[in-house]
């Protein structure tokens, strides 16, 4: 388990990273463009760490389900959604909505067993895990402009 913490740490790590390497090329070059240099990149580097770790075994694609497939497409999405989002929100903030929004999109998998999942029942302290994960964005996002307004001070 503390394995598991650790490298989701370093995930999360990574993507905070990765989103902003990806605005600022976003900056010099059209979207699409920076997704394709992104995947493309990341293609390269995956498939070679696989050849050097898994070698032969890298090509066993056997007992794959066909909508796995499309793992790719949605990849070119994530990378281009969160390039805008950055773009027109900021990196905290659209971080911190694009998290909540894989959490929750994740308890809902779960929940309900889909693409394979084994089925987590939905219980209450998710559903509230979840609600004080977004009033936590709502606080970080508009808690200064409150506190703004009740110093007398200009909101923008």
């Amino acid at each position: 388990m503390a394995l598991g913490i650790i490298l989701a740490l370093v995930a999360g790590a990574f993507v905070s990273l990765q989103v902003i390497f990806n605005s600022k090329m976003n900056e010099h070059t059209g979207s699409w463009l920076t997704t394709t240099i992104v995947l493309g990149l990341g293609a390269v580097a995956a498939l070679t760490a696989s050849l050097i770790f898994e070698g032969a075994d890298t090509f066993q694609l056997q007992h794959m389900k066909p909508w796995y497939w499309f793992s790719g497409m949605i990849g070119v999405a994530v990378v281009f959604s969160l390039m805008q989002g950055i773009k027109l929100l900021g990196p905290t903030f659209s971080t911190s909505i694009t998290l909540t929004s894989q959490l929750g999109f994740a308890v809902l998998f779960d929940s309900l067993g889909l693409f394979g999942l084994d089925k987590i029942d939905l219980s209450v302290n998710k559903m509230i895990g979840v609600l004080i994960i977004v009033g936590g964005i709502l606080v970080f996002k508009y808690g200064e402009r409150l506190g703004d307004k009740k110093r007398g001070r200009a909101v923008e």
